[in-house]
């Protein structure tokens, strides 16, 4: 399955300076804890942010342009067709885990996505989370974690017969 995993402030601000503009040690154990043993994917400069291969996962760095220098652990593809190749391949799940334009590029692929509400505002945020991306999706859970964060599961709405 593949499955978009996203921090959202209430403003929409997904990130600054190519980084995560907060920290919360409970939404990074959920993520670590929902990704472990699964793959991720992401875009280079969602890499860049990260600097190293995230550890017990198959780490995937999606990128259509450039020469990017990359672990020889850590699976370099060119485009959406390949990451469903890959995908259909694995046996494990695939976590989009951003930035704005890998969620943009692959929100027709995504089954479910995991959203972590963050309770508060980033103003000189400059990146954030794409319009309509959670369009024809419904929450299915909602999970609490510590410091007023909130988990939605959202998965994607079957067409009517």
């Amino acid at each position: 399955m593949i499955i978009g995993i996203v921090a959202v402030a209430r403003n929409g601000a997904i990130g600054r300076d190519n980084k995560l503009p907060w920290h919360y040690s409970a939404d990074l154990k959920f993520f670590k804890r929902t990704t472990m043993g699964n793959a991720v994917v992401m875009g280079s400069r969602t890499w860049e942010s990260i600097g190293r291969p995230l550890p017990d996962r198959l780490n995937i760095v999606l990128s259509r342009t450039g020469d990017i220098e990359l672990p020889p652990e850590v699976r370099l593809i060119r485009s959406k067709g390949e990451l469903l190749e890959l995908a259909a391949r694995l046996d494990a799940d695939v976590f989009v885990i951003g930035g704005a334009s890998v969620f943009s590029s692959l929100k027709d692929v995504i089954e479910k996505w995991i959203v972590t509400y963050i309770p508060e505002n980033v103003d000189d945020a400059d990146t954030f989370l794409p319009d309509g991306l959670f369009d024809g999706f419904e929450k299915v859970e909602q999970l609490d974690l510590a410091d007023g964060l909130v988990v939605s599961v959202l998965e994607r709405q079957r067409a009517k017969e």
